[in-house]
């Protein structure tokens, strides 16, 4: 089960989205944010094709009990041929709190997380380039039981299949962008 919910978060223009899961018959929560954008806003453009291509600043709220990793699915359903993928990353260590703007397009970032390929058929972060209309982005972050170890070509759809029975808690922010 997902709940959302939106409250002001300690500074203006920080805004919580919270989930939660269940593991065990255990609730867990999990809150995510970001300082570029509120929940349901937009974009700023920095953060798209049309400005630096950078990826957001990401926070979130202390792991559940039991959490190995975070990993972290960015994506657009609005795209025109079917859901388009922005950005894959896992195994971020359970003690990260957020993931700084303008992370590295490296496979292998600083901390030990591993980035994926997104549908631009790049590793890392592809901002939102819509061809047309406004879109909405979805930001969906999970807590793990466990780290993963992924092979291969690194995708959403892998991804989720790895984390099968290993979700605790997760949390989604959705913004929009148009061009």
């Amino acid at each position: 089960m997902i709940a959302k919910m939106m409250c002001a978060g300690v500074t203006l223009a920080l805004y919580w989205v919270s989930g939660t899961a269940e593991k065990g018959g255990e609730k867990m929560e999990l809150s995510l944010r970001s300082t570029a954008f509120e929940e349901g806003g937009m974009i700023p453009s920095r953060y798209t094709c049309d400005g630096a291509d950078i990826s957001p600043p990401i926070e979130w709220s202390p792991a559940p009990a039991g959490t190995q990793s975070f990993a972290l699915i960015s994506d657009d359903p609005d795209a025109p041929m079917g859901t388009w993928v922005h950005w894959v990353i896992f195994n971020i260590p359970k003690a990260t709190r957020s993931i700084p703007e303008g992370i590295s397009k490296k496979e292998r970032v600083e901390d030990g997380s591993v980035q994926g390929v997104n549908d631009f058929g790049k590793t890392g972060y592809g901002g939102p380039c819509p061809p047309g209309g406004t879109h909405r982005y979805y930001f969906t972050l999970y807590a793990l039981d466990t780290s993963l170890d992924l092979s291969g070509k690194r995708t959403k759809e892998t991804l989720l299949k790895a984390m099968r029975g290993h979700i605790l808690a997760e949390a989604q922010l959705m913004a929009k962008y148009k061009r």
